[in-house]
């Protein structure tokens, strides 16, 4: 029998490792995303989506090509935007869609990057000079920090999911008024657990109902027990990982994790901050969320928005809302019927990066430090033509906007820029909040318009939702073009 270990080595060796290790991270992250998304589309094409019984008659809805890549993109890059309602998807799509959700996320991704790093410096230090004994030993030590990083990672990655998907499964189980809506949409309780969880977590924002979280908005208890990982996998990512480490190196006593926590800007993993910088992002957290809570209280608490609701209930809601629009998400009102004023407040959350705080800190990207590894000259000329991150996004709501223009034209109460910007903003943010459509809204009735219980892009031209896919990948890549457009003096 033939052996391809041989060839598999040659691969690696003279194929791969030549093209990773000389690779730029933006354009490693953006291969990354579009082979995944990719293989997503793939994946959901072939599987057969849910069969609806209507009449007795067992009926399947067709899902085009764009709209399931649109889809797979959605789940990929963790912006939940959607042309398609989610319960015309089958538990095998649900799992998949778990899949690319999971491993899109910014922790799951950012683990790659320190198990590739540490490879690449295992390498290095296999191959490192001898005569150098300092050099040699600064590379060894920041070689076995990132390891032990990535295992760190992967550890946390492990206990919150489970945990979350855990406290789910025994919620449902235990409320009959929430397991009896699974049971009526004929969802499987593991998968929508899982599936929960993973999109909370990635800050993704799907869901396997069609009505996301409204339809739990009676079951606080679930709503409380969702909300932690909305903060735990995006904006306290950072906080929460130090004192994950903090608790390693208190019961194992290693060197390693000390130095992590000690020797932050080396270790050069983006999300790994001082204790004062942690303390500022956490600070910052709670300030924007106290601010979006008593403005969504103040102005929607009388409102038709929460109707049928408690007050206990309305306040649990009221914090689950605000917490989701940076960046999960997921949502338990109906965002059309929100005021104007608090959807220009969501579109600001959308908008801020999710470690903005008070005291500007400044990201290192996950390449190793520089007196480690090389030193890379920084290319002024690239920087110099780049525009800043607002500019781009005014660039893509003038595009949609003329791909639309025709809707905007005969349907304007649906159509408007401020729900075409809320939008753009949302795929930006990689949130996935939409104001949605309403036949209702319609100036010029169409007997044949049919409610659909997806995103306001899902009424979009073809041209519009490809430009909206490329708002996604933006969105997702945009902490690479932070410090674009500095060379635009305004004077």
């Amino acid at each position: 029998m033939l052996s391809f270990t041989p060839s598999i080595s040659f691969m690696k060796t003279f194929v791969f490792h030549p093209i990773i290790s000389h690779a730029t991270p933006f354009w490693l992250h953006l291969c990354y995303f579009l082979v995944v998304s990719l293989s997503g589309y793939i994946a959901l094409k072939v599987t057969n989506p849910r069969t609806t019984n209507i009449n007795g008659n067992n009926t399947t809805t067709k899902l085009y090509n764009l709209d399931l890549y649109f889809t797979s993109v959605s789940a990929t890059t963790n912006s939940s935007m959607a042309t398609l309602e989610m319960e015309v998807f089958s538990n095998t799509q649900l799992i998949f869609m778990t899949f690319l959700m999971l491993v899109g996320g910014e922790v799951f991704t950012s683990m790659l990057g320190l198990h590739l790093r540490s490879k690449t410096l295992k390498k290095i230090d296999n191959n490192s000079i001898e005569d150098d004994d300092d050099d040699d030993d600064t590379i060894k030590c920041y070689n076995k920090c990132t390891k032990y990083l990535g295992y760190v990672v992967l550890g946390y990655l492990i206990i919150i999911h489970t945990l979350g998907s855990t406290l789910v499964t025994l919620y449902m189980i235990m409320t009959p008024s929430a397991h009896n809506v699974l049971k009526s949409k004929g969802l499987v309780l593991n998968t929508f657990s899982i599936f929960t969880i993973v999109s909370t977590f990635s800050s993704c924002g799907y869901l396997p109902t069609n009505e996301n979280m409204i339809i739990f908005r009676r079951n606080p208890g679930l709503l409380l027990i969702v909300l932690p990982f909305v903060f735990l996998g995006n904006t306290l990512y950072p906080p929460m990982l130090r004192v994950f480490i903090w608790v390693l190196e208190r019961f194992t006593k290693r060197t390693e994790f000390s130095y992590m926590l000690n020797h932050n800007k080396e270790i050069g993993y983006c999300h790994l901050f001082s204790s004062k910088e942690c303390w500022c992002i956490t600070a910052t957290v709670i300030a924007f969320l106290g601010l979006q809570v008593v403005v969504f209280v103040g102005m929607e608490w009388r409102s038709g928005v929460m109707e049928g609701m408690n007050s206990y209930q309305k306040f649990v809601g009221s914090l689950f809302q605000s917490a989701n629009t940076r960046h999960a998400g997921e949502y338990i009102v109906d965002l059309s019927l929100v005021s104007s004023a608090v959807l220009v407040l969501f579109t600001l959350m959308m908008f801020l990066p999710p470690y903005t705080s008070f005291i500007p800190i400044s990201h290192e990207q996950e390449d190793a430090p520089q007196t480690i590894i090389r030193i890379k000259k920084q290319k002024k000329m690239r920087e110099n033509i780049l525009f800043s991150q607002l500019s781009y996004l005014v660039i893509f709501v003038i595009v949609i906007c003329i791909t639309e223009r025709k809707s905007l034209t005969d349907d304007p109460l649906n159509f408007n820029v401020l729900n075409i910007v809320f939008e753009v903003i949302s795929a930006y943010g990689n949130v996935g909040l939409s104001t949605g459509y309403s036949c209702k809204r319609q100036l010029n009735t169409d007997e044949h318009c049919e409610d659909k219980m997806y995103g306001f892009c899902g009424r979009w031209s073809s041209a519009g939702k490809c430009v909206l896919i490329l708002v996604m990948f933006f969105g997702r890549l945009k902490r690479f073009n932070l410090h674009g457009g500095k060379a635009w003096k305004m004077l």
